[in-house]
């Protein structure tokens, strides 16, 4: 438990967000071969799912982009300062 005036702080790692992506892009190809493998089964809610699955992913993957491109522009400016100093 945190004292008064102290701050929590969580830490993430590049190598963690890029794993855990790896396991939902996993796990997303495992539904989709289950389906494909029985399309003639497929339900429309089975379909749903695995559309809000791939979605999922892909905002996850945006978001690690995102994230990317902002600390590659956090650097550039850190550069940039550095230089006209």
């Amino acid at each position: 438990m945190a004292k008064k005036n102290e701050t929590l702080w969580a830490t993430v790692s590049f190598i963690t967000l890029i794993k855990v992506y790896i396991q939902l892009q996993s796990q997303v190809v495992s539904q989709v071969r289950t389906v494909a493998s029985s399309i003639s089964s497929a339900t429309p809610g089975k379909f749903l799912l695995l559309q809000f699955s791939m979605s999922q992913v892909t905002q996850v993957g945006d978001s690690i982009a995102n994230l990317i491109a902002q600390v590659q522009s956090v650097i550039m400016t850190s550069v940039r300062n550095q230089k006209g100093q």
